[in-house]
């Protein structure tokens, strides 16, 4: 068995430290203004995903707050209901913007989603 004193820190991406060949990378990759569709990079990362799905098209965004606002906005109407495990995340650290950008209110279920 291999020992390694090496400590990853997997609390957050901010705290992630590149490497000199990942900045470089990061230099040197072809940019474009992704608002307006002209990112090669972010172009390759939807149509690669929606391929991967069998979807017409993907869309690629910053984080998983953010996913999850764009799905109840387009899944609920405002005043329904949306039923999560006691621990979720929107619930937590999402600072009441299913309330305020949708209009639904969170109902929690026991732990781990599971019925009691």
């Amino acid at each position: 068995m291999v020992e390694s004193t090496r400590l990853i820190d997997l609390r957050s991406d901010t705290v992630t430290r590149p490497s000199p060949a990942m900045r470089r990378a990061m230099a040197e990759a072809p940019v474009g203004d992704d608002q307006y569709g002209e990112d090669p990079s972010v172009n390759r990362l939807q149509d690669r995903i929606a391929e991967l799905l069998g979807k017409e098209a993907a869309l690629f965004v910053p984080s998983g707050t953010m996913s999850n606002q764009i799905a109840l906005k387009l899944l609920t109407r405002p005043g329904d209901e949306v039923i999560l495990g006691e621990d979720a995340h929107m619930i937590w650290h999402e600072a009441g913007a299913g309330a305020a950008n949708s209009g639904v209110q969170f109902t929690a279920v026991g732990r781990g989603g599971l019925f009691s």
